[in-house]
């Protein structure tokens, strides 16, 4: 349940912090991405280095940090409550319970709980008197009516020579309440029974055995789609052409190599209530396909060329009532002019087109910047393809 899940770890002020370490490589071990936030207090107990070289990512502290470079910007609580799958505060003092229970927003911490659209799990950790105070208890009510999740501490030593209830559970149990509590939550997304198809990478047409037409097209965009469905709640059919990345946990998928293929893929699954078209298409295959490799002493000094099917048109041209027809242009020139007719020509509800002239943009990079046309707005969108993909999504079924 935790593969592949955006994980943010929240570490406050108190002895159990430097257990944080450890819980954080367990989630990664599970197949998670982790960032870290702590609070200001946190790192007197562990240093902020410890958890940037574990999660490779920068450590969120405060909301105006003293070097901006380092960070996002002041917006990263928003940007980070909008990316996770859930956020768990692990350990929690007596002092952030008692912020987050009045909505109090003075660290990045407790400015990201704000923002997050994400479960929140809370381990509250502390002395065992401090714990059974009622200011706490009144607390940890309040947090829960809220919604949030809450992992009672364990009974045992304390960090004060005292015996109580307010250890930090190991860790195996807060990675089963994580699951447990995404698994509930699954069925609550937007997407929740819908069936979604995704298509991703590229295609290719062979000439011979050994040689093909094709594009480098890595695949990245198309499965972080797919995974951005799935984190939504859709049952995800994932049909991808040859690529080197690895399947996401929990999603099917079905392995094609030419536009042909992919097409007859497609018509299967054609009744989803969902189709994002992510793969980049081969327009042209081969007129004539040789059976053994072609000698280059033998070889013509040019290849004659058929138009491969119009997938998105076809799809178009069939689309069922009120389902959602996705489709992808990459252009080199004309960018908003050309995915507004493609739009319109195809039939298509939504156009997600980004521009090969961009920096950090469209084959193989891990980021993305796209414009999101619609046929009643358009907006921009960038950051990094995971970003990317959740953040289109959840404009369109908000405005679908």
């Amino acid at each position: 349940m935790l593969s592949g899940k955006r994980i943010i770890l929240g570490v406050t002020g108190g002895i159990a912090a430097y257990k944080a370490a450890f819980l954080l490589r367990a989630l990664q071990k599970a197949g998670a991405e982790v960032r870290v936030t702590m609070t200001p207090a946190a790192t007197r107990f562990v240093g902020t280095e410890t958890f940037s070289s574990l999660s490779k990512h920068e450590v969120a502290v405060d909301v105006f940090p003293e070097n901006e470079s380092a960070t996002e910007s002041w917006t990263q609580h928003i940007s980070w409550g909008e990316w996770a799958d859930i956020f768990v505060i692990a350990p929690c003092t007596a002092n952030t319970l008692a912020k987050i229970a009045t909505g109090a927003a003075d660290n990045m911490l407790t400015s990201t709980v704000l923002a997050a659209r994400c479960p929140l799990l809370i381990c509250p950790t502390m002395d065992g008197e401090m714990f059974a105070s009622p200011a706490v208890q009144k607390n940890l009510d309040t947090v829960q009516e809220f919604g949030y999740h809450v992992l009672e501490p364990e009974e045992g030593y304390l960090a004060s020579g005292l015996e109580g209830k307010g250890r930090l559970p190991e860790t195996d149990l807060i990675l089963e309440k994580c699951s447990a509590v995404l698994k509930k939550n699954k069925s609550e997304g937007p997407l929740s029974g819908k069936k979604v198809v995704v298509t991703a990478g590229p295609t290719r047409e062979h000439i011979d055995p050994v040689r093909f037409i094709s594009n480098p097209s890595s695949g990245k965009m198309g499965f972080a789609m797919a995974e951005a469905a799935a984190q939504m709640g859709a049952e995800v059919i994932l049909i991808h052409g040859p690529i080197s990345l690895s399947k996401p946990t929990g999603i099917a998928t079905i392995e094609i190599e030419s536009t042909q293929e992919l097409f007859e893929q497609v018509q299967k699954h054609a009744d989803a209530d969902v189709v994002i078209m992510a793969a980049a298409v081969s327009d042209f295959s081969p007129e004539e396909v040789h059976a053994q490799k072609v000698k280059k002493d033998k070889a013509d000094s040019s290849i004659k060329l058929k138009q491969t099917p119009d997938i998105l048109a076809w799809l178009g041209d069939h689309k069922k009532r009120e389902q959602v027809l996705i489709g992808f242009a990459m252009e080199t020139e004309n960018l908003l002019e050309n995915a507004q007719a493609k739009l319109e020509k195809k039939k298509a509800d939504w156009i997600i087109a980004n521009s090969l002239n961009e920096d950090e943009s469209g084959f193989e990079s891990d980021k993305n910047k796209v414009h999101l046309i619609g046929k009643k707005d358009t907006i921009q969108i960038e950051g990094l393809k995971s970003d990317v993909a959740r953040q289109t999504l959840s404009h369109i079924f908000k405005n679908s």
